[in-house]
């Protein structure tokens, strides 16, 4: 096992900022993972912010997490040829040790307003998926991984998550990014147990740990029953660090962990103080569990054989289902209205499985949308 390293995510954002300066002055982060997409409002990147990512990726503790990509979208997109083309510059500048995504695909029209939401996992989207996988990896030469979903619409999808991800993973011998608020997300929305859900996931290919938190949302669908979400603007719950501590030591391959927040989450000097807080008991169990000899001699995440991608694989049948779920989401008055939608669209009685669909998800997914719509 390689020496862990204690992370954060640091984008250039002046709350984010803020938290992570007083653990950089006390030289506790060890890396930093940059969500290097999302600068795409920004003109000019400052150079003091730029002289920061280049210190850590001259000593390769420097990770770069991708948002916008929308890796399983049927139709091959203008704006992710675009995103290839600004990763491919981006890891000529840096020096990534890794690059991850996000799993699914992004509703909305405006590429950068969606939110990511499950697909159905059959040949069509595993060839789609491993399709960009490899384009990613072309676009940047280096270890390439997908991160777990916090979202799924049934007990059936969540059970069959893990196995997809490393069926989807092979071809680029990739990695996963477990993270452990997206799983505590499924543990609660679905009432599985930890040790059955773990289980379920490769875990020899875990390279990497987030841990953030969340917030809860009362369900109309189901009223005894709380939704937690994955918005990323609260402190860690105690739940997470338990997840951290049981998972941390069986993954054989694990570089980072990595402490993630929003930057409209700490706001405030009290919130700033519980990153702070959460940092060290994160670094805590990392010490803990740490390989003190561990040594990064060897990468266990690059392709086994050589890459070709020839044609764009594209299926115009998923993404017209894509589109009418994401309008279905985006337009519903309530969740009644969204069901009964979906029972009249082209994905009833379909490789989507609507029929499964739980209704407090359901109706959990038009509350996403419909934030992320523009």
């Amino acid at each position: 096992m390689p020496k862990v390293l204690s992370a954060v995510a640091c984008n250039l954002d002046a709350n984010v900022l803020a938290a992570c300066l007083p653990l950089m002055e006390e030289s506790r982060v060890e890396a930093i993972e940059w969500s290097f997409d999302a600068l795409y409002k920004v003109k000019e990147v400052p150079s003091w912010f730029r002289e920061l990512l280049t210190a850590f990726s001259q000593e390769k503790r420097l990770i770069g997490h991708g948002i916008f990509f929308s890796l399983f979208s049927g139709k091959w997109l203008p704006e992710q040829e675009n995103w290839l083309k600004h990763l491919a510059q981006t890891a000529a500048e840096f020096q990534f040790d890794h690059i991850t995504e996000h799993f699914g695909f992004m509703t909305g029209k405006d590429f950068h307003h969606g939110a990511p939401l499950n697909i159905p996992y059959t040949t069509t989207t595993l060839n789609i998926g491993r399709d960009r996988l490899k384009r990613i990896y072309e676009a940047c030469g280096r270890p390439v991984g997908l991160e777990n979903l916090a979202f799924s619409y049934s007990l059936d999808e969540v059970k069959r998550h893990g196995a997809f991800l490393e069926q989807l993973l092979e071809p680029v011998n990739g990695f996963i990014i477990l993270d452990l608020h997206n799983l505590y997300c499924q543990l609660r929305n679905f009432d599985i147990s930890f040790d059955e859900m773990i289980a379920l996931y490769p875990l020899e290919r875990v390279r990497e740990i987030h841990i953030s938190g969340g917030s809860w949302d009362d369900s109309n669908a189901d009223p005894k029953r709380s939704i937690r979400r994955d918005t990323h603007d609260d402190a860690v719950p105690p739940e997470v660090f338990q997840l951290l501590e049981m998972t941390i030591a069986r993954c054989p391959h694990l570089k980072y962990v990595v402490l993630e927040q929003l930057g409209n989450g700490l706001a405030t000097e009290e919130s700033r103080r519980c990153f702070y807080n959460d940092f060290l008991q994160m670094e805590e169990i990392v010490r803990r569990n740490n390989n003190e000899n561990g040594t990064d001699a060897s990468d266990p995440f690059i392709p086994l054989f050589p890459l070709s991608t020839g044609t764009v694989v594209e299926d115009m049948t998923l993404y017209q289902q894509q589109l009418e779920l994401s309008s279905i989401l985006e337009s519903s008055a309530s969740y009644t209205e969204a069901i009964y939608a979906l029972t009249q669209s082209s994905l009833a009685n379909s490789d989507w499985r609507i029929e499964q669909w739980e209704p407090y998800m359901i109706e959990t997914a038009v509350k996403i949308a419909q934030k992320w719509k523009k």
